[in-house]
């Protein structure tokens, strides 16, 4: 065990759990009406605790386990079995490390909330986050970070797909998931309602920057010159996408949001994250110079052209930003265009049939979408008998 690794992955975890709560959620809560905030804050924390539990009970055996086939971690670690305070992964505890990637599996089906918010059904959203997350996400952490069939040494050869911090892992399976989602739960009866809190939405943004330090940095499992690298170019690229996203805006629209420029923050951030451990900061201005316009055109896409409610822009800034940045790592020769390529085609592939199988099943146990007066009366008090503000007390 390395003492310095250890302390700064400690650092690290509790970063990335901040990204969710309570930085997702503000920057969620923010975006959507009055009567719905809370309800965005209930999904946010409720998967927190659901993924943890089930990344104890199963996930973590399913993405890490000893596994030989390639395709699954196995069941040798349900319930952590066999590990210990002494047992190790690489230089750090393996109960850390069990911890640091229980942070990255909470926030990847919590990404996918900001498709269907103020319409869902709550009960939909925690059966279908879970078991999303066992069969969809941790199957495709062990493709490419434990050692499955997409690593180095499996299907492509002795360079596998390079995927430094999620542009596949979470950011193309939550934006897939969360497009297709939208597609099937149809539009909100209420598009044209502007966010009712922008406050909300930069300070959610502001933490998830932050917290976004723990997600690549951490990335590196070790106190080195790797880690802080990781931890520059994300900063990096963050700024400019924010400033390119802004410019953008105000070239087309005469007028740069406070909104638009935060959105480009998360655009930065979701399209250096597969490349943070493979670029300098030349290269990470590249990225978000690029990600700020085109994941804006994006929104642009999904909304306007293909006429579908991904309320707050999952795939267009997370799926896009992911995919780009994978893309940029063969681009800028850092990994082969085969591997890149074909990760994404895979994955894509497998994510798209997983989440249609399981809305399909869920929606048989429990109603996918909420009914029309409790939409227009909100789910805060239809759902949560709860409510944001009480301007009368």
């Amino acid at each position: 065990m390395n003492g310095a690794d250890t302390a700064w992955i400690i650092v690290a975890t509790a970063l990335v759990l901040f990204m969710t709560l309570p930085g997702l959620a503000l920057f969620y809560g923010g975006l959507v009406r009055a009567r719905n905030v809370l309800s965005v804050f209930m999904h946010c924390f409720a998967i927190a605790c659901l993924m943890s539990i089930l990344w104890l009970v199963a996930g973590y055996s399913i993405a890490f386990g000893g596994g030989t086939s390639g395709l699954w971690g196995g069941l040798d670690k349900v319930m952590l079995a066999g590990v210990t305070a002494d047992s190790l992964s690489g230089t750090l505890p393996e109960i850390l490390f069990f911890a640091f990637q229980m942070t990255f599996a909470i926030i990847t089906p919590a990404l996918i909330v900001g498709a269907y918010v103020e319409r869902v059904g709550f009960g939909f959203v925690l059966t279908f986050s879970g078991l999303w997350m066992l069969l969809c996400y941790a199957p495709v952490v062990h493709w490419i970070w434990g050692g499955g069939m997409l690593a180095d040494g499996g299907i492509f050869g002795e360079t596998g797909v390079k995927d430094f911090a999620g542009g596949i892992v979470v950011h193309e399976t939550a934006g897939l998931a969360a497009l297709i989602i939208a597609v099937f739960l149809g539009p909100r009866r209420n598009r044209t309602t502007p966010p009712h809190n922008p406050g909300f939405v930069m300070i959610g943004a502001a933490m998830l920057w932050v917290g976004w330090f723990g997600f690549n940095g951490g990335s590196q499992l070790a106190a080195d010159g790797g880690a802080a690298m990781a931890l520059t170019v994300t900063h990096i690229s963050a700024a400019t996408a924010s400033l390119s996203w802004a410019l953008w805006e105000r070239i087309k629209y005469g007028k740069a949001s406070l909104v638009g420029l935060v959105t480009g923050t998360i655009a930065g951030l979701a399209s250096i994250t597969p490349a943070s451990g493979f670029v300098g900061p030349t290269a990470a201005l590249l990225i978000g110079a690029v990600a700020g316009i085109l994941c804006q055109e994006a929104v642009n896409l999904v909304r306007n052209w293909l006429k579908i409610d991904d309320t707050l822009d999952v795939f267009a800034v997370h799926g896009v930003g992911g995919i780009f940045g994978t893309l940029m790592i063969a681009v800028l020769g850092a990994g082969s265009w085969a591997a890149q390529l074909g990760g994404l085609v895979i994955v894509g592939v497998f994510t798209a049939v997983v989440t249609i199988v399981l809305i399909k099943v869920v929606a048989l146990i429990t109603p996918l979408r909420v009914d029309a007066e409790t939409e227009t009366n909100g789910l805060d008090l239809s759902v949560h008998g709860e409510r944001a503000y009480d301007m009368s007390s």
